[in-house]
């Protein structure tokens, strides 16, 4: 009888493992797949993918000459970041709310305080893209960020921009209202965007090699053209997947990571599966938050809530809280719809790989 029981238990424990090297194979064969396609220039421009689960990093490969030290332009994923330090700011107390009017942080511009839409502008306007400002790129239509690189001054330059619209009511898509942001964060603590970035989020997450960039004022850039490791951008979308906790400390409340990325408002007739003209994808329509996006992948066979980041080019950080995932991409697809094509490689290789 006891050779009997012992037989059954070596058979399940045989079967157990051979099932489970049998998944780790069909795993690890979709993950391979994946980087030979991109190996073979079938996506074209990747220079990294990065997966984490369940905060253990379980795949990273660079790409087209990149390395793991590499510093990449994070774009406008970096937007997201900034949306971060806004929270923070906020938990610390040095800024009361997100309803507080931005002109109440810039006294030496009393047109702020006079106009009557600018004085009604306040933190949420500028988190939720609704400032009002004569400004939008989403569509091409009225790119305000190049004259405004060309400024001495970033924020002074935004700030007396002409407005188009009451603050609140019409979603544009513009990088002035993160660089305000910056001005805001300056004038609440005392503080550069750089250094409150550093003590705050940065030093924290042990995040050391970065590049910013500075207009000739000190104004930090808030809206892109932050150079980050991919590996620090990880560091991100687990900070945010975690709700705000690293390492057991909390470095951002829960409140303001349920807050920000809530993604309540839907980008008119916009779909990032659609733009990547991928056939394995039903479109879904893009949710906006505070910089943060969210979309439905949705397949004959996946259906899954992305929460994530999204710069120029193709760099973004994705949260997949069903499956507790984290993916990092970063590419050279500037102005191409082929900066999506992260989309068909997280619904063909990665989702279907950690679905089970």
């Amino acid at each position: 009888m006891k050779n009997s029981c012992l037989f059954y238990i070596l058979l399940f424990i045989n079967i157990f493992e051979i099932s489970g090297q049998t998944e780790n194979k069909i795993h690890d064969s979709l993950l391979r797949q994946m980087t030979d396609s991109i190996s073979g220039n079938h996506y074209k421009a990747i220079y990294s993918v990065l997966i984490s689960r369940n905060d253990q990093v379980v795949y990273e490969q660079y790409f087209n000459g990149y390395k793991r030290d590499s510093l990449h332009d994070s774009r406008s994923s970096f937007k997201s970041i900034t949306s971060l330090l806004v929270g923070i700011a906020i938990d610390k107390g040095f800024i009361k709310n997100v309803d507080q009017k931005v002109y109440e942080f810039f006294p030496e511009y009393p047109f702020l305080k006079t106009d009557k839409f600018k004085k009604l502008i306040t933190i949420k306007n500028l988190l939720e893209m609704k400032s009002g400002f004569d400004c939008e790129e989403f569509n091409d239509t009225k790119d305000c960020e190049n004259e405004m690189s060309l400024s001495k001054n970033w924020v002074e330059y935004s700030l007396n921009l002409p407005m188009k619209d009451k603050p609140g009511e019409v979603w544009a898509y513009t990088s002035i209202d993160p660089v305000i942001l910056s001005g805001v964060i300056r004038k609440a603590t005392n503080m550069s965007v750089m250094d409150f970035a550093k003590k705050y989020l940065f030093d924290p997450l042990e995040i050391s090699h970065y590049k910013w960039t500075i207009d000739p004022s000190g104004n930090g850039m808030t809206a892109g053209s932050f150079y980050i490791r991919p590996i620090d951008m990880l560091k991100i979308g687990q900070l945010v997947k975690n709700k705000g906790v690293w390492e057991h400390k909390q470095i951002i409340s829960k409140k303001w990571i349920l807050e920000s990325t809530l993604c309540d408002i839907t980008i008119p007739d916009f779909s990032f599966m659609k733009s990547s003209r991928s056939k394995l994808g039903s479109p879904q329509p893009a949710n906006y938050g505070y910089y943060w996006y969210k979309e439905i992948l949705k397949t004959k066979d996946i259906q899954e809530n992305l929460l994530f980041a999204s710069g120029n080019g193709g760099q973004y950080i994705f949260i997949v809280e069903n499956l507790n995932l984290t993916i990092v991409f970063t590419q050279g697809n500037y102005g191409s719809f082929k900066a999506k094509q992260a989309f068909e490689i997280m619904a063909k290789y990665i989702l279907p790989n950690f679905k089970n």
